[in-house]
């Protein structure tokens, strides 16, 4: 039997704009030091899966125009491990087309796909998890997501409806999927959090080659024809000029619809390692350390007097004194500085003029 080893898959293309005036359409949020311990999003995610993947086989899917800032980031990672989309069609096109690049390279491939712009606080056990997953479908057609354990009503992701009645055989943990859930209004979400078997889904796929791409053959077979096309030139250097040429006729469409709605063999690990999307200023006020009063302080050197429930960040080594805020966002960035309600934040795209 030929040795079946893992590989690790990172979607890298997002603008993500959310934490203006830090990051913004040139530079994401996924190359950003967000948490403001000296590494990027991006960076973080690499590190959580050493010990699971052997770093030659990484793989970065990025657009065009961040592929530098992917090789600056990640030095060490191999210029033809980062593959470049030409144009945004969403997580069904961008894992098409490198579980055919990886196919071509490692036809007995396990696969672990995640994006670049999460956060987990308990590594070991996300590992733990992580392992046990890709021992699940090493040798299997199954495919498995990670549902995180939901600790509120939150109306910002989409949920995991899981069958909690009769795990796997193979691993208790594991458990058949009933349904997938779009991103609920709040009293929808409240039922959901008092079922029990509702989890939050952290995009966050495992599964062989084999199994994904004869997924993507049933279930989406003009794509799969695109990438079937080129398995003579990957890996040479015609396939950036096919992937140009060919990957704008991919449907624009996420894996969820694509692939995890319809196919049989789904399951969920239910799992509980501290994760967060870290999607808005408030999401990452929560998952940072606060004081007795809720504010969250990045920086070097930040002190605030007589206020509540605030987020700063400001890391360039300014000093920065504050009173009298409740409920703000204080960040800084270049010749930047936003100071915004939190509860307005949806708005600073409109305030900062990102598309």
């Amino acid at each position: 039997m030929a040795k079946i080893s893992n590989h690790l898959v990172i979607m890298a293309g997002g603008v993500g704009s959310r934490f203006w005036p830090m990051s913004t359409a040139e530079r994401p949020k996924q190359f950003i030091d967000v948490l403001g311990i000296g590494k990027s999003l991006l960076q973080l995610t690499v590190d959580r899966f050493k010990g699971i993947v052997d770093a030659e086989n990484v793989w970065v899917v990025t657009n065009q125009k961040y592929a530098d800032m992917v090789s600056e980031q990640l030095p060490d990672m191999p210029r033809n491990h980062i593959l470049c989309e030409p144009c945004r069609r969403n997580t069904a096109p961008c894992i098409a087309y490198v579980s055919w690049r990886i196919k071509s390279k490692d036809p007995k491939a396990n696969i672990v796909v995640s994006p670049s712009d999460h956060v987990v606080t308990d590594t070991e056990e996300f590992r733990r998890v992580v392992k046990a997953c890709l021992a699940f479908t090493a040798d299997s057609d199954a495919i498995v997501t990670l549902g995180m354990k939901p600790t509120r009503p939150e109306t910002g992701y989409g949920y995991i409806q899981a069958d909690l009645s009769t795990s796997s055989l193979r691993n208790k943990e594991i458990y058949r999927v009933d349904s997938f859930r779009e991103k609920p209004d709040l009293e929808t979400a409240k039922h959901y959090i008092s079922q029990k078997n509702y989890f939050w889904n952290a995009g966050i796929f495992i599964w062989n080659v084999s199994t994904i791409v004869n997924a993507f053959r049933i279930y989406q077979p003009a794509m799969s024809k695109i990438f079937e096309s080129l398995l003579s030139i990957y890996g040479t250097p015609q396939e950036q000029e096919k992937i140009n040429q060919l990957f704008p006729e991919c449907e624009n469409i996420s894996v969820d619809y694509a692939i995890m709605e319809k196919a049989e063999e789904i399951f969920v690990c239910p799992a509980d390692f501290g994760w967060s999307d870290l999607g808005t200023w408030g999401s990452l006020q929560q998952q940072s350390r606060r004081d007795l009063y809720g504010n969250a302080a990045i920086g070097p050197d930040i002190t605030l007097f007589e206020s509540h429930d605030c987020i700063v960040h400001t890391t360039q080594e300014k000093k920065v004194v504050i009173q009298g805020l409740d409920g703000y966002i204080v960040a800084e960035n270049d010749d930047t500085l936003l100071i915004c309600k939190l509860s307005e934040e949806q708005r600073i795209k409109q305030f900062s003029g990102q598309s």
